[in-house]
C-alpha cells in the first residue's frame, strides 16, 4: 500500500506543471489518494512540483553566490566613504581599486593626477611675462601581491611647457615595493626602491594634498640635498605605536650631480662642467610625535576639509659623510651633507597650521669658482589654511618663507609670501586657486623682486 501511494504522489507532482502547489487527500480505510477533500478523507499537506522547487534553489543560490562575490571579491571600487558632500559630489579614494574574484588578497589600483598652471610673472626689472603650463602629469598605478607585500609607481612629465621647456619627457617618480606589518604590528614595515625619504613634512605630503602646488624653495632644496628627488634608491623601515609616535629609518644611493646646486643655483656639473667623483650611501631617520589623546596623526596631508583634529612634532637628522666633487677649473672639495629638519603641524576642524625648519652644513656657495668656499643654510617656513565649510568650501591661506641660501655672507636671503584662496569643488579630486605670491632675492642671488599670480586648477583620482 505504501509503495502505491509514493507511486501516485510521484505522479501528481510531475504533472502538477501549471501550479507551483498542490493539496492532497487520502482515505485511511482504502489508502486511496485525492485531489479534493470528502466524506472520510483527512488532508496529507500541500505538495510543490520538482519546476518550482529547482526555480527557488537555483534563485536563492544565486543570491548567495552574489553576496559572496560582492564581499570578497570580482568589485571595483572608487569613492572615499568617509568624505563630505563637495559642490560637485564626495571626493574619491587615492586609484580606483579593483579586487578580483579568484584571490582577494591581490589587488589592482589605478590613477591620474593633473594640475594646470596660468600664471603672470612681473619682476621688478620689468621682464614681465605669461605663461600657462601642466605643473603635474601623471599616471598611478598599484599592485596588492598579497596579504603583505605591494608594488607603488608612477610615470610623470612635470612642468609641461613652463617657459620654453615644451613638452619634455615622462620619467618613473615612485617605484618601490611596500611590505606591510611582515609581523603582524604596525611598529614594523618596509619599504625597498624609489620611496620618499622624510626629508621635509611638505615634500613627503602627496602633491594632489599640498594647498599650494609649488612647495617652498626651502624644502625643494632640502629634497635634492641628500638624495635624487629625496627617493633616490633606497631601504627604509618605518612604523608608529599607536598613531603616538611614527619613525622612520633609511640608508641608500646619495645625492645626483645635476641637482646638487651651491647657493648662487648652479648645480655642480653645469658651467664648467664639474662632477661627483664619488660618494657615500646617506643614511638617517625621521620621528614624530602626537602627545595628545584624540589629537594623533593619522595621515600626511595638509587638506584637511574641516575635517577632525591633529597635532604632531617631529625631528629629522639625514646624512652623506662623503662627497667628492670637482669642478672644471681642478677644484676639488670633500662634502660632508648633513641636514637637520624640524616640524610642526596641527588642525582643528577648519583650521591647518604647519611649520618647518631646515639647517644644511657644506653648502658651496660658487661651484665655479677657483676654490670651492663651505658654508652653512638655514631656512623656515610656516603656513595656515582655513576651510569654510559652509561656504562651498572655500579655503584662503597665507605662507611666508625665510632662506638664508648661504649664512657667512651677505646677499644670499630668499623671502616669500603667499596669499590664496583654494575652493575644494570635489575634494582633492577638483579643485582650482588663485594666489599671489610676493618674492625678494638678495643681491647675491639675483638681486630682485618678483610679483606672481597663478591660476591652478587639479583633477585627481
Amino acid at each position: 500500500m505504501k509503495m502505491t501511494t509514493l507511486s501516485v504522489l510521484t505522479a501528481l507532482a510531475i504533472s502538477a506543471t501549471s501550479v507551483s502547489a498542490l493539496t492532497l487527500f487520502q482515505d485511511p480505510a482504502t489508502g486511496q489518494v485525492f485531489t479534493k477533500g470528502g466524506e472520510g478523507r483527512i488532508q496529507m499537506g500541500d505538495f510543490v512540483d520538482a519546476k518550482t522547487v529547482y526555480t527557488e534553489n537555483q534563485a536563492q543560490d544565486s543570491a548567495a553566490m552574489k553576496k559572496e562575490l560582492k564581499k570578497k571579491g570580482n568589485k571595483i571600487t572608487i569613492m572615499r566613504k568617509d568624505s563630505p558632500e563637495f559642490l560637485l559630489g564626495k571626493e574619491t579614494s587615492i586609484n580606483m581599486k579593483f579586487v578580483p574574484e579568484d584571490n582577494t588578497d591581490m589587488w589592482f589600483k589605478a590613477g591620474v593626477r593633473i594640475q594646470g598652471t596660468f600664471e603672470n610673472v612681473d619682476p621688478s626689472d620689468g621682464s614681465s611675462q605669461s605663461d600657462a603650463y601642466l605643473r603635474r602629469t601623471r599616471f598611478e598605478a598599484q599592485a596588492g601581491f598579497g596579504k603583505h607585500a605591494s608594488f607603488v609607481m608612477d610615470i610623470r612629465n612635470d612642468k609641461v611647457n613652463l617657459d620654453q621647456k615644451g613638452e619634455q619627457t615622462f620619467n618613473v617618480g615612485d617605484a618601490y615595493v611596500k611590505i606591510k606589518k611582515p609581523f603582524d604590528t604596525s611598529l614594523l614595515n618596509f619599504k625597498l626602491y624609489r620611496a620618499k625619504i622624510d626629508v621635509s613634512r611638505t615634500e613627503t605630503v602627496k602633491s594632489a594634498r599640498v594647498i599650494a602646488y609649488d612647495r617652498p624653495k626651502v624644502a625643494d632644496y632640502a629634497a635634492q640635498y641628500i638624495t635624487h628627488n629625496r627617493r633616490g634608491t633606497n631601504v627604509q623601515a618605518y612604523g608608529d605605536w599607536d598613531k603616538k609616535v611614527h619613525y622612520q629609518v633609511a640608508v641608500g644611493d646619495a645625492t645626483y650631480e645635476g641637482k646638487l646646486d651651491d647657493a648662487k643655483g648652479g648645480a655642480v656639473d653645469e658651467a664648467t662642467k664639474g662632477e661627483i667623483t664619488n660618494q657615500s650611501f646617506f643614511h638617517g631617520g625621521k620621528i614624530r610625535f602626537s602627545p595628545f589623546d584624540g589629537w594623533e596623526e593619522t595621515k600626511r596631508t595638509e587638506t584637511y576639509f574641516g575635517e577632525g583634529k591633529h597635532f604632531s612634532v617631529g625631528a629629522g637628522y639625514w646624512a652623506v659623510n662623503s662627497i667628492k666633487v670637482e669642478n672644471g677649473n681642478g677644484a676639488k672639495e670633500d662634502l660632508n651633507n648633513e641636514l637637520i629638519n624640524l616640524e610642526a603641524s596641527a588642525h582643528y576642524k577648519g583650521l591647518f597650521v604647519q611649520a618647518e625648519y631646515f639647517k644644511m652644513d657644506d653648502i658651496v656657495e660658487d661651484f665655479d669658482a677657483a676654490t670651492l668656499n663651505k658654508g652653512t643654510s638655514t631656512g623656515w617656513y610656516a603656513t595656515s589654511e582655513y576651510v569654510f565649510t559652509d561656504l562651498a568650501y572655500l579655503a584662503p591661506f597665507i605662507r611666508y618663507e625665510d632662506w638664508d641660501k648661504f649664512d657667512d655672507i651677505d646677499g644670499y636671503d630668499y623671502t616669500s609670501k603667499i596669499a590664496g584662496v583654494n575652493w575644494y569643488l570635489r575634494g582633492n579630486t577638483t579643485k582650482v586657486g588663485l594666489y599671489v605670491q610676493k618674492e625678494n632675492f638678495g643681491a647675491k642671488i639675483g638681486d630682485n623682486d618678483v610679483t606672481t599670480v597663478r591660476l591652478t586648477s587639479q583633477w585627481f583620482f
